[in-house]
């Protein structure tokens, strides 16, 4: 229990901007810990990050960020991703080697600002691929931190799916908190083949930037991408002026091919076909002639 640990201040407390990570600052704060956050910028996570800032600012708790989309450790959180040691979920989620990696980053944080207490917001049956007994124990071991990790909301008692304690919780520390929105795209079922693909073929920080948007084809084992709309138009010509970037003379979707070898002209008719059908309406019978290609 946190109340044994005397003569301890300050605690590390990991940050994910969402309600029950939120909460634990608050604990904590009330039982008198100086807060260190340490929150984790994922490549397969919208992060909201004016609001993150505003409530920083707001709780007055200082913040560590370590940047997964890019650089080494984006490079090494992709290894966690692939060769998952503790299974995955749906997708290709694999929730309790990603929790480990994030806290042993963490512990090894916190043993250089010589700081032994590390709080999560975990919470006991409130995701199925993590956040169960055997799942919290097994965390708790390989990450190192046995006897230094604390789930305060578990210490109150909270368990499950449901979140009216949390909101509960919330009002009386009068903070605000986001709405659960799209979470990790890891989780989502519909692009596990898309993700295992692009796993085993590897990915670089401006490349995992386009996972989470457009439409996606593999053809002659090319990985093509078009835009579903302006927006993605204009990300997919940022990004794509790296690559072959096709971008039509008409209104219609850009389109990038990151390409396995060279450019061969059955991939280019492939890919100037695909930017015709879909820059078209109603010509759902002609796109399903690419849906073998799809990822």
């Amino acid at each position: 229990m946190i109340k044994k640990i005397k003569n301890q201040k300050k605690a590390i407390v990991m940050f994910s901007g969402g309600l029950d990570s939120r909460l634990a600052i608050k604990i904590m704060q009330k039982q008198g810990f100086d807060i260190l956050a340490v929150f984790f910028k994922s490549p397969f996570v919208k992060h909201d990050e004016k609001e993150l800032k505003e409530f920083i600012t707001k709780e007055k708790f200082k913040l560590k960020i370590f940047d997964c989309t890019k650089g080494k450790l984006l490079q090494e959180y992709l290894k966690i991703i692939k060769k998952a040691g503790h299974g995955v979920g749906k997708g290709v989620n694999p929730c309790i080697d990603c929790r480990i990696f994030m806290l042993k980053k963490a512990k090894k944080f916190a043993d250089e600002k010589n700081i032994k207490i590390i709080a999560t917001g975990e919470v006991l049956g409130q995701r199925p691929m993590s956040q169960h007994k055997r799942g919290l124990d097994i965390v708790e071991e390989e990450s190192g931190l046995k006897g230094r990790l604390f789930r305060p909301l578990i210490e109150e008692g909270i368990q499950g799916r449901r979140r009216d304690k949390q909101i509960s919780l919330a009002e009386k520390f009068k903070i605000p908190y986001p709405s659960p929105a799209g979470g990790c795209l890891l989780c989502e079922k519909g692009l596990k083949k898309r993700l295992k693909f692009l796993l085993e073929r590897g990915l670089n920080e401006n490349e995992v930037k386009l996972v989470g948007i457009g439409r996606h084809f593999l053809i002659e084992n090319n990985w093509i991408i078009l835009g579903r709309n302006e927006k993605e138009n204009k990300i997919i010509e940022s990004i794509g002026k790296k690559y072959h970037l096709i971008i039509p003379n008409f209104i219609g979707p850009s389109a990038v091919i990151f390409l396995k070898n060279s450019l061969s002209s059955k991939t280019k008719e492939k890919v100037d076909e695909l930017i015709k059908i879909y820059a078209k309406k109603n010509s759902l019978a002609d796109r399903k002639k690419f849906d073998k290609y799809k990822l």
